[in-house]
């Protein structure tokens, strides 16, 4: 939950609403669309087979200004379903292997839940420093 924490941080912390959708130079992803991509990973590989969730990925990097409230709102609503999620899991669950192939091969879940969790820290880290460069005025 901590690095989820700190994607709403980092999405509040933009000063212009506007610059979440900006692109610059060889920056090919907004903080905004990446986080659609994270919420998105997140429901569709942790939430889906509680929730129901659809995920359109294509939509998650060509979808523009969202408002920051409905971001923000999108990630609280993932902190709740992850947590959920992840208070149902045992040991055993964690060993058992994950439903789907995993880039062509079989995994535990606990073993993907640990991409999962660098996958959310590696985008993390570009919106964070998406942030510091281009909402800098």
């Amino acid at each position: 939950m901590r690095d989820l924490a700190k994607l709403r941080t980092e999405i509040e912390l933009y000063r212009d609403e506007q610059k979440l959708w900006h692109t610059e130079g060889e920056i090919a992803n907004s903080a905004g669309n990446l986080c659609l991509h994270l919420i998105g990973n997140l429901n569709t590989y942790i939430g889906a087979g509680n929730t129901g969730y659809v995920r359109d990925r294509p939509l998650e990097f060509s979808l523009r200004n969202v408002p920051r409230t409905e971001l923000l709102k999108s990630i609280d609503d993932t902190i709740d379903m992850v947590a959920s999620t992840l208070d149902q899991l045992n040991d055993d669950r964690l060993a058992e292997e994950y439903p789907q192939l995993i880039a062509g091969e079989k995994v535990t879940t606990g073993y993907f839940l640990t991409h999962l969790c660098t996958h959310l820290a590696y985008h993390l880290g570009q919106i964070n420093y998406h942030r510091r460069l281009l909402d800098n005025d």
